[in-house]
């Protein structure tokens, strides 16, 4: 699925995802991949301030009836993550999402019987594409 609206891409995302879900973000730097969590956690009621991860490697957030957990994964080898207990974290009941999972990590997720959905956003001029794929 394509969509040119962040608003409309959470319209579809949200009833689509199942109570424990991984979601693999893909973009170039300030493409919108925390922003997409930030607002995904503001409809899920989170009272929460989403910021990225990078320097934590994990963010979890809260809401009454979900956890959100928030990672980021650049500049971390897949071995790095692995060893930091990423598969174990990723096990853990809710919504994983995941900024700079790329297809290594993809790859090995999908192996190890994980469901995923990837959401590749892409800048064109002043607007943003979303593409979701499972």
């Amino acid at each position: 699925m394509i969509f040119f609206n962040l608003e409309t891409t959470l319209d579809f995302l949200l009833p689509s995802l199942n109570p424990h879900q991984i979601i693999l973000l893909r973009g170039d730097l300030a493409s919108g991949k925390t922003t997409l969590v930030s607002r995904l956690a503001r409809r899920i009621a989170s009272s929460d301030c989403v910021t990225s991860p990078t320097f934590s490697l994990q963010n979890i957030y809260s809401s009454p009836t979900q956890t959100l957990y928030h990672y980021d994964l650049y500049r971390k080898s897949l071995i790095e993550c692995l060893e930091l207990g990423l598969l174990e974290m990723l096990d853990l009941q809710g919504w994983h999402f995941v900024e700079w999972g790329d297809e290594n990590l993809e790859s090995l997720l999908q192996s190890s019987g994980f469901a995923l959905i990837i959401v590749t956003i892409t800048k064109d001029d002043s607007n943003r594409i979303y593409r979701i794929s499972q």
